[in-house]
């Protein structure tokens, strides 16, 4: 992962700070949390977590407390959560993470996306295994503590990596220890920016700006849909 993080991560942030979906993107999340697992966040940790991302996307707290409230509303729409893979231009995999209330729609919205650009959708679970999906989490380095006494503090946790870049730290587990990361950082009064789940390529292809180009219209149709909450890609 030294690949130091998700593809062209600083590209990608860009995009999402153009879009205007991105707050309803959040809100959605929070609202499935919510109402999954009730509306207090000390009682709820996937809310806390949702809060917790928007806040460091600079979510105002009016929109997150509509968000959970919108969860015990009487019409409070069913989100289900669905994954679509599949091949794009050159061949490259492109994993799709979704939270829709009718997956009808999405799922044709999202194959008319990668047909319009020289792509095509996998049976689910194909393409799996060609990622790995793991819980990142992102914080401030703390103030009298080296990387490898840090390291040592959460590695019972579940630490698989770690690394600073520009006086922030990158923590990385396996998806199944969020939970223990989660409390290890909280114990030791680590305040995290932000705690995702996200998917990483096994391996990485590496592709010409040309092909690129072509590859990133396809990302960047995807990434507009309401329905899309992230997607994946095994570029390099």
């Amino acid at each position: 992962m030294g690949r130091a993080f998700e593809y062209r991560r600083e590209a990608k942030e860009k995009r999402w700070d153009k879009m205007s979906r991105i707050f309803p993107k959040l809100a959605k999340k929070i609202t499935i949390a919510a109402k999954e697992g009730g509306p207090d966040p000390d009682l709820n940790a996937a809310l806390r977590t949702a809060i917790l991302n928007a806040k460091a996307q600079n979510m105002p707290k009016a929109n997150v407390d509509a968000a959970i409230k919108r969860a015990s509303g009487k019409d409070a729409a069913d989100f289900t959560e669905v994954n679509y893979e599949g091949k794009g231009p050159h061949g490259v995999l492109i994993f799709v993470e979704c939270a829709t209330d009718n997956t009808t729609r999405t799922v044709a919205n999202v194959k008319s996306y990668f047909n319009k650009h020289h792509g095509t959708l996998s049976p689910t679970g194909s393409l799996e295994f060609m990622f790995s999906r793991k819980a990142v989490f992102e914080f401030s380095k703390p103030a009298g503590m080296n990387l490898e006494d840090l390291e040592l503090e959460l590695i019972d946790a579940g630490l698989e990596e770690i690394e600073e870049n520009e006086g922030m730290i990158y923590a990385y587990a396996d998806f199944t220890s969020f939970g223990q990361m989660s409390q290890a950082l909280e114990n030791l009064k680590i305040e995290v920016s932000k705690a995702v789940l996200k998917r990483f390529p096994n391996t990485p292809v590496e592709f010409t700006e040309e092909q690129l180009e072509e590859i990133e219209k396809l990302i960047d149709k995807l990434e507009e849909d309401d329905d899309v909450q992230a997607v994946y890609t095994n570029i390099a």
